[in-house]
């Protein structure tokens, strides 16, 4: 520190913030936790604590990920009421998200990542920040719904159409702004004609060819509602 500093909390807290911009995570740290741990009264401790989890997270090891979840906690306890409480929310939501797992694997992480971005929205309706909690909010859920959308999948693969029957209802019961529904009212609808369920198949079909322009199921459909139509029509000509 410069001899004759008369704010040496300042000249850390600027030096740490800079060198967290240049994205030198260890420098930055050592700086900023000066702050916390030498001038406990300093008012830039608050944004210095934000800045060892961000330092933590620019870091991105799965150790310093649970650093980052850490310090973001401890923000939040410590400074509940603070204008930033919303940004540490935020990011702790974000720790959460980068480690999330394929729809395949265990999804502890993707849960504790919709809880902490719900708790925001429910905290901070009015924060800058909501747009982008939505997106990553979005993003969570879908991978939760993808796991649970390949599960049926591999339910109606192994010809087990109970299953697959009501682990895809499940996922419009719990999400029903799932980005790949379009999959899943295909292959519930694939399902339930396979249980000879044809007139709850329909509005499956009829969904999926109403809510996407675009989809990789689209045509086969398509095909499915003509068919259940004209048999349909069949029966009735010939009751």
């Amino acid at each position: 520190m410069p001899p004759g500093t008369t704010q040496p909390d300042k000249f850390l807290f600027d030096r740490g913030m800079a060198l967290l911009g240049e994205k030198k995570w260890l420098r930055a740290r050592e700086f900023l936790k000066q702050v916390v741990e030498t001038y406990t009264q300093s008012p830039y401790r608050p944004d210095a604590k934000l800045g060892i989890g961000d330092s933590y997270l620019g870091e991105g090891t799965s150790e310093a990920i649970v650093y980052a979840i850490n310090e973001f906690t401890e923000f939040l306890s410590f400074y509940p009421t603070n204008p930033r409480a919303d940004y540490a929310q935020y990011k702790l939501g974000l720790a959460h998200a980068r480690q999330m797992r394929a729809p395949q694997r265990d999804q502890t992480e993707t849960r504790a990542a919709v809880k902490e971005f719900e708790t925001f929205l429910d905290r901070y309706p009015n924060s800058s920040l909501k747009p982008e909690v939505q997106a990553k909010l979005r993003e969570a859920r879908d991978r939760l719904s993808q796991g649970s959308f390949e599960v049926g999948l591999f339910y109606y693969r192994q010809k087990w159409y109970p299953g697959a029957i009501d682990r895809f209802k499940s996922v419009l019961k719990d999400d029903p702004a799932f980005l790949g529904r379009d999959g899943v009212y295909f292959y519930l609808g694939e399902s339930l004609l396979k249980t000879r369920k044809e007139a709850e198949a329909l509005p499956y079909y009829g969904r999926l060819v109403e809510e996407f322009e675009v989809s990789e199921y689209l045509s086969e459909a398509q095909k499915r509602i003509a068919e259940l139509k004209a048999q349909t029509v069949r029966k009735q000509a010939g009751g």
